[in-house]
């Protein structure tokens, strides 16, 4: 795991240090003898430009350090030269940076853009309209939070504490526009949930209040 991830933080310039000594040698003694080296700088320098850093940014990432996983991120000079899947992360990687500073209008762009280049994966599409909800929620814009949340969760979202932190969002939406019937049934959903982030938890001790208090 250690060696395969130093291979990946060090994959280009290994590729152009092979290509230089593939290029030496084929001078030296012959293409054919040269060709092993030349074919392995190519699979390094292609690699490294098809798949980027994304592996060893999802690492950062889950282990808190921002910094490393920015940093990363800005090491990826031609996104548009990954492969699909890994652009989509790659944007949506970009996205979460983005709401990390509160740069808004970055984070919404980043993700439109994670979204037209298409998931392979449904779930994954969830939390693309979950982040949108999100940043529209926080922009104010309560008309698109909603239609972006509702979309999420009709796609599916990965795991309960996604799925609880829409809900509750949705459940805020409907309380703000006094439909408490609704507001009511997302509170109870986002309970099921059963979710364990602290913040969450604590959005719903305190949601209770409100919700206990009103008509319908």
């Amino acid at each position: 795991m250690k060696a395969f991830n130093l291979f990946i933080k060090y994959r280009l310039p290994l590729g152009f240090l092979l290509l230089a000594g593939g290029i030496a040698l084929g001078f030296a003694f012959g293409w054919w003898e040269a060709s092993i080296v030349l074919v392995l700088a190519l699979i390094c320098i292609v690699t490294h430009f098809l798949f980027g850093p994304m592996r060893l940014i999802q690492e950062a990432v889950e282990a808190g350090d921002v910094e490393t996983a920015s940093r990363l991120l800005n090491q990826i000079r031609f996104p548009k030269l990954l492969i699909k899947p890994i652009r989509s992360g790659y944007y949506m990687m970009q996205s979460n940076m983005a709401m990390y500073t509160q740069d808004l209008d970055k984070a919404e762009a980043a993700v439109k853009a994670s979204i037209k280049t298409g998931s392979p994966m449904k779930e994954y599409e969830g939390m693309q309209y979950f982040q949108l909800g999100t940043i529209a929620y926080q922009k104010n814009d309560i008309k698109t939070a909603d239609a972006n949340l509702k979309k999420s969760l009709k796609l599916g979202l990965p795991d309960k504490e996604n799925t609880a932190a829409a809900l509750l969002t949705l459940c805020s939406i409907a309380m703000s526009r006094r439909d408490f019937k609704t507001a009511k049934d997302y509170f109870r959903r986002a309970k099921a949930q059963k979710p364990t982030t602290e913040q969450i938890v604590s959005q719903i001790k305190e949601m209770d209040k409100y919700i206990s208090r009103m008509p319908g």
